[in-house]
């Protein structure tokens, strides 16, 4: 006769690095990130419950209001869901948490988001560097096309931020590297926030549009070096309006920021 077959119980989440007190001044925000951080390493699946508000505050050293101010924060995007009576929730797949943790990171500052802004700023340069070396009339009649669609866009921001991630995703298709072409659209989500938080920034769309212009120049021109260092200008200009967008939220470029001062 067959045995039974054993089957192992799922590991219950590991909460150790999450539990350890908040060594600055509390606030939501630094709550929030920690609970952020936690989320996004993909430790815990959907459904899961996180520990009481109780629990979180001892373990954290910080006021209740702190730990309910953050819980509220990421139920307001999305991340967690909280059910009166019975607790808080992961709400989201772990490939989800991406586009709302960037959103989440950038208005605090966040220093993975920075390093996400800064090997864009890389790959975007080589993927400007490869499609002028690679780019058939076809490609620059499409790579046009997204930029009349940002001239054309008028006072509609969601047209220009629309044709703006087009024409960055169609230089990575011109540049006909595989690699390189999935991880740009995969931090798409990054692209749009990044557009969203800088598009009230006086200059922005003549900026953008002056900037991608050179871009496109170059990779017609068929001129590698010229592309590259076009590309690598928008993206400097592009980081500086982001950090400006924070500045004007936060009261201060943060410290931690490309082409920022710690004061």
């Amino acid at each position: 006769m067959r045995g039974k077959r054993h089957v192992s119980a799922e590991p219950e989440p590991n909460f150790t690095a999450l539990l350890r007190p908040v060594v600055r001044e509390s606030s939501v925000s630094e709550v929030a990130k920690r609970l952020l951080d936690h989320l996004s390493e993909g430790h815990l699946k959907p459904g899961t419950r996180l520990p009481a508000e109780r629990q979180l505050a001892e373990a954290l050293n910080v006021a209740r209001s702190s730990v309910r101010g953050a819980l509220s924060a990421l139920d307001v995007l999305g991340i967690i869901e909280i059910r009166p009576g019975s607790g808080s929730y992961v709400r989201a797949g772990t490939s989800e948490f991406l586009p709302r943790a960037i959103n989440w990171g950038l208005m605090l500052g966040q220093r993975r988001t920075h390093d996400l802004v800064e090997v864009r700023t890389f790959m975007e340069a080589m993927s400007a560097r490869l499609a002028a070396e690679r780019a058939e009339d076809a490609d620059l009649e499409r790579l046009e096309a997204h930029l009349e669609r940002m001239r054309e866009a008028g006072g509609d921001v969601t047209a220009f931020i629309d044709a703006d991630i087009a024409f960055h995703l169609e230089t990575a298709t011109i540049a006909r590297n595989s690699v390189l072409s999935d991880i740009l659209h995969s931090i798409r989500s990054l692209l749009q926030v990044w557009m969203e938080r800088a598009g009230d920034i006086e200059g922005t769309v003549a900026g953008t549009l002056k900037e991608h212009g050179a871009i496109l120049q170059a990779i017609r021109d068929r001129d590698p070096q010229a592309a590259e260092r076009a590309m690598a200008e928008h993206m400097h200009c592009a980081s500086e309006r982001l950090w400006s967008s924070l500045s004007a939220g936060e009261g201060g470029t943060p410290a931690d920021a490309p082409g920022g001062t710690s004061g």
